[in-house]
């Protein structure tokens, strides 16, 4: 599939998504929120990918939701309130899809951030595992400024990411959050000079990652994102059930031999 508002490419395992509007800032168009779902759906179907990266060109990485798209995007007024509101919530659930393919893919994503990631760019990032930032990031829960509620990912997920006190301000008031902050409060792992030197150090760690187990690397994921609605009990078990499932395989064996060896091991691709 062809792509307008990003690039896609997938070498070595690894599967690159560039932001490609930077004359628009990058910002969220149509177009941008139904080829998002779609690129993870060939993602999640494609067995060579092991990881994604996630970056953007520009002066931001983005702006945030398209507004003039987002004033026209409802079309004309039912009479009826009620099928208005209805018309609305599936208009929102329909927002709220890319960002939890995101979540939901079966490898990890992490991002290289650049410039501002403003508004809906806050709900894209909370959605991948990793944050890798530039010393110019900056972040900004925009959605308050424009008098909304963020209603597509921010508010559900950065609790687990963010101390709540924080959370609520940055919130409540919309500031600016720039990365060192960001570093300080463990949203994103690292901080780096340029954009450039961003991007490859998400690669770097992509490649670490995709040469690990990609079994592992699925199940480590799938744990991880289940256990998020789980007691403790719950996610022992499990996880208990996943291992007693998939450790049926080679995988475990070759990595064992190549730590005594201090050999490097290689591992088959999922099924496709």
């Amino acid at each position: 599939m062809t792509y307008t508002t990003f690039t896609y490419a997938v070498a070595d395992h690894i599967a690159h998504i560039e932001l490609c509007r930077p004359q628009a800032l990058n910002t969220m168009n149509k177009e941008f929120w139904d080829e998002i779902p779609a690129v993870f759906a060939e993602i999640d179907s494609d067995p060579r990918v092991r990881a994604v990266v996630i970056s953007s060109t520009g002066r931001h990485f983005t702006a945030g939701l398209d507004l003039n798209w987002a004033g026209s995007s409802l079309g004309g007024h039912h009479p009826d309130l009620g099928r208005a509101r209805e018309k609305m919530r599936r208009h929102v659930k329909y927002m709220q899809e890319p960002f939890n393919a995101v979540d939901r893919c079966r490898v990890p994503v992490i991002a290289a951030i650049h410039g501002g990631c403003i508004g809906g760019g806050v709900d894209f990032m909370t959605a991948c595992d990793i944050r890798l930032a530039s010393a110019d990031a900056f972040f900004t829960i925009q959605e308050v400024n424009i008098a909304i509620v963020a209603d597509v990912g921010t508010l559900q997920r950065i609790p687990y990411l963010l101390p709540q006190g924080l959370i609520r301000e940055l919130a409540f008031t919309g500031r600016r959050w720039p990365a060192a902050e960001a570093l300080r409060f463990g949203f994103v792992n690292s901080v780096h000079e340029t954009r450039e030197a961003t991007i490859a150090a998400a690669f770097a760690m992509a490649r670490e990652i995709a040469a690990k187990s990609p079994l592992a690397i699925a199940g480590i994921k799938q744990v991880l994102n289940a256990g998020r609605d789980m007691t403790i009990d719950q996610g022992l078990e499990y996880v208990a059930v996943w291992n007693a499932a998939m450790l049926q395989g080679d995988d475990m064996k070759r990595a064992v031999t190549a730590q005594m060896r201090k050999e490097t091991a290689a591992f088959d691709d999922l099924a496709a």
